[in-house]
C-alpha cells in the first residue's frame, strides 16, 4: 500500500510514472553503542519502519527532491553545485548520497525523487540512514552501478560524515542496507564482516519494546563529536589505532596508564566493555539463553549513563521504571542525548510495563512517550 501511495505521489508531482520504488528501514541497536567509530562490534536489527522512495533517472544534471513528510514543494538542485555542509535541511541526506556517488566516480546524471518515511525522526532509530540507503539502492539499480550492499553503506556514511557534517560510524547505514528479517546483525565495523544471528523473541514468549522519549537529538551537534574525538585521543594515548585494539583482559592496565585523564578513562572503559558485551550477547543468543541478555543490556545502559555520559532523565526513567515493573532488561539505544530506549520483557508483562512507563512520564511532567514493539524486519529492497 505504501509503495503504491508513494508511486501515486510521484505521478502527481512529476506527471509520469517512476522507474521504480524502493524501501530502506530504520534500525534498533540491540547492543554495541558508540563502538562503530572505534572499529568495534555492534548488533543492530532492522525495524519495520521504512523510508520509501519512488525514483526516476534524469540526464540533465538536475536532482529534484520531494518528501510527503515535510511541508513545501519540490526542491531542485544542480548536481555540479552540490557542496559539503551547504544544506541544513532534510534534503542534505539524499543530496549527499548523490554527491558521494559522483565523488566516487559513478556516472549519476540526475534524478526525480518522491519520499515518504515512517521512521521517527530524532528518535535514535536511524531515520537519516534510511533516507540515505533508499536513495543509494535506487540509484545503484537504475544506473546499474554494480555496488555491493556494504559499498553502498560506506558511500552513505561518507555522505553523512562529509556532506551533512555528522561524525557517525558505519553501523546505521550497514544495518539499513544489510539486515535480514528475523535476525540481528553481528557486525565487525573494522572489516565489515557480518553474521546474521537468529532473533525471534515471540517464539520464546518475549517482546522487545522501543520507547521513544520524544526528546530530539542531532548527531551533527557538538556532544557526539566530542565523544568521538575523546575516543580517538584515548587510542592515541594508548598507542593503538583504535580502542578496538585494547583487549578486555588488558583494560585495567590500560586505564592505569590513563589515570591522570579522567575523561579518557571513562570513554575507554565504556568502549572496551561495550565490545565485550556485544560478544557476550552473541554467545548467549547462539546458545539459546536469550533471557540472559537482559542484565547485559542493563550494564550497557549504566556504562552509557555513567562513563559515556550521554543519557538523559527521560531515558533513565524508562530504564528504571521498566526494570522495577518486571522487565528482563532495558537500556538507551542510539547516539544518546535523547531518542529511544529498548525494553526486553516477557510477553505477559508488556502491558504492565508500558502503563508504568507512561504513568511515570506523566508524573514527571515529561512529554508522553511513544511505545511500540520492535520486530526484526528486512533490509533495503526494491518494492516495484
Amino acid at each position: 500500500m505504501r509503495a503504491q501511495q508513494v508511486r501515486d505521489g510521484f505521478v502527481e508531482l512529476y506527471g509520469t510514472a517512476p522507474e521504480g520504488v524502493w524501501s530502506a528501514p530504520g534500525r534498533v541497536n540491540l547492543i554495541g553503542e558508540h563502538t562503530d567509530y572505534n572499529d568495534g562490534f555492534v548488533m543492530p536489527f532492522a525495524l519495520p519502519h521504512t523510508a520509501v522512495a519512488a525514483v526516476s533517472r534524469r540526464e540533465d544534471g538536475v536532482l529534484r527532491l520531494h518528501s510527503a513528510d515535510v511541508e513545501g514543494g519540490v526542491v531542485e538542485l544542480r548536481l555540479d553545485a552540490l557542496e559539503p555542509e551547504s544544506d541544513r535541511s532534510w534534503t542534505a541526506y539524499p543530496a549527499g548520497v548523490v554527491w558521494a556517488l559522483r565523488e566516487a566516480g559513478h556516472a549519476v546524471t540526475g534524478a526525480d525523487v518522491h519520499l515518504s518515511s515512517t521512521v521517527p525522526a530524532g528518535a535514535g532509530l536511524s531515520s537519516s540512514a534510511a533516507l540515505e540507503v533508499v536513495i543509494a539502492l535506487a540509484l545503484n539499480d537504475l544506473y546499474e552501478l554494480g555496488l555491493q550492499r556494504w559499498q553502498l553503506a560506506r558511500l552513505c556514511q561518507r555522505a553523512e560524515n562529509v556532506y551533512v557534517g555528522a561524525p557517525t560510524g558505519i553501523m546505521d547505514q550497514t544495518a539499513s542496507a544489510c539486515c535480514e528479517e528475523g535476525h540481528a546483525l553481528f557486525l565487525d565495523t573494522r572489516d565489515l564482516s557480518q553474521k546474521q544471528i537468529p532473533f525471534d523473541l515471540s517464539a520464546e514468549g518475549m517482546r522487545l519494546l522501543v520507547v521513544d522519549t520524544r526528546v530530539k537529538h542531532s548527531h551533527s551537534e557538538g556532544e557526539y563529536g566530542k565523544r568521538r574525538a575523546g575516543c580517538e585521543r584515548g587510542a592515541a594515548l594508548l598507542g593503538v589505532d583504535a580502542l578496538r585494539d585494547v583487549a578486555y583482559e588488558d583494560l585495567e592496565a590500560a586505564l592505569a596508564r590513563l589515570r591522570d585523564d579522567e575523561e579518557a578513562v571513562r570513554l575507554v572503559r565504556h568502549v572496551v566493555t561495550e565490545d565485550e558485551r556485544v560478544e557476550k550477547v552473541v554467545s548467549l543468543l547462539e546458545s539459546g539463553d536469550t533471557r540472559a541478555i537482559g542484565p547485559v543490556l542493563v550494564a550497557g545502559h549504566a556504562s552509557l549513563r555513567d562513563d559515556f555520559r550521554i543519557s538523559c532523565p527521560e531515558l533513565d526513567l524508562v530504564v528504571d521504571t521498566a526494570l522495577a515493573s518486571g522487565a528482563l532488561g532495558a537500556r538507551m539505544t542510539g547516539g544518546g542525548f535523547g531518542g529511544s530506549a529498548i525494553v526486553l520483557a516477557e510477553a505477559s508483562d508488556v502491558d504492565t510495563i508500558t502503563k508504568a512507563v507512561e504513568e511515570a512520564f506523566a508524573a514527571a511532567t515529561f512529554t508522553a512517550p511513544r511505545v511500540f514493539e520492535a520486530v526484526p524486519g528486512a533490509g533495503a529492497r526494491r518494492l516495484s
